[in-house]
Order: C-alpha cells, then structure tokens, then sequence
C-alpha cells in the first residue's frame, strides 16, 4: 500500500478534484450563511466559482468578502467524518466583467464546467476568486493539518 501523500498535497488533491463546495459566508444583517457552489481552479491554480448575482451569497461577499469553502466528497462506505476534506479560508475578489483575466478564466471554467455555457455569459453571473487565507485539512479521524496558503498553491 503507497504512503499517504503529504497533508499540503492530499489538500492540493482535494482542490483539483472538487466541481463543488459549501461555502460559509456572513449576510448583510451579519448571521451566518451557507451555500453549495459550483467551484474551480483558475489557470493559476486559485479556488474560483461562477456565481449569480440573484443568490444570497453575491451580495453578501460584496459587503463581507472573507469567507470559508468546504471540498472533499463522502465515499461509498464507512463513516463520513473518516473521508477527508479541505476546509479553506479565503477572500472573494470578484472579476469585472472587462478585467483583462476574465477570458482565459472563462475558457477554462468552461473547460471543466461544459454545462455552464448555457449561463456563464448571463447578464447576472461574474466570476469569483477566492484569495487564499488559510485552510485545515481533516484527513481522517486523528489526522487534522493547518495549512498556510502558501501549501495550497501547485
């Protein structure tokens, strides 16, 4: 059996293969928030979404940028809380629509979410990127990692 690979590249794992994430955000009225997202890596390797401004969390993100995203996926057998998951504090910095970035994140978005051609280039919908704070790898039970975000980068 191979060796576990290192917690900053079991995390960097999680975030390659994740399409989704909850992601923890604060409202206007300052309560606490959760949504599930379409979720990526930009071309830089950088957490990034597709969102609508019609959701609760855009306008939320714009008055209280700092954030928390969950990754990682529950397996087929055994305990849920046994399987890992990334759990990453960032800053949502939201791409404007003539941000120079902006093409070459879409055609990679779009490369790895085909579905979403029929409404990335809506009216309503803008790129998100989720700038790295930091982030706590649970890898299974007894095996938590605190991870700078300097570890999430490829």
């Amino acid at each position: 059996m191979p060796p576990d690979p290192s917690p900053a590249a079991q995390a960097r794992q999680l975030l390659a293969g994740a399409r989704h994430a909850a992601l923890a955000y604060l409202t206007p009225g300052g309560a606490p928030g959760i949504s599930r997202i379409a979720f990526g890596l930009d071309t830089a390797g950088l957490p990034v979404s597709l969102i609508s401004a019609l959701t609760q969390h855009e306008p939320a993100l714009r008055l209280h940028p700092v954030c928390a995203l969950m990754v990682g996926e529950v397996g087929a057998k055994g305990d849920p809380l046994t399987h890992p998951r990334l759990m990453i504090r960032a800053e949502a910095i939201f791409i404007a629509p003539d941000d120079p970035a902006r093409p070459a994140l879409r055609a990679k978005w779009l490369a790895d979410h085909p579905k979403s051609k029929l409404y990335a280039d809506f009216a309503d919908f803008g790129f998100v990127r989720f700038t790295l704070i930091s982030a706590l790898l649970n890898a299974g039970f007894g095996r938590a990692h605190s991870l700078s975000a300097a570890d999430l980068m490829p």
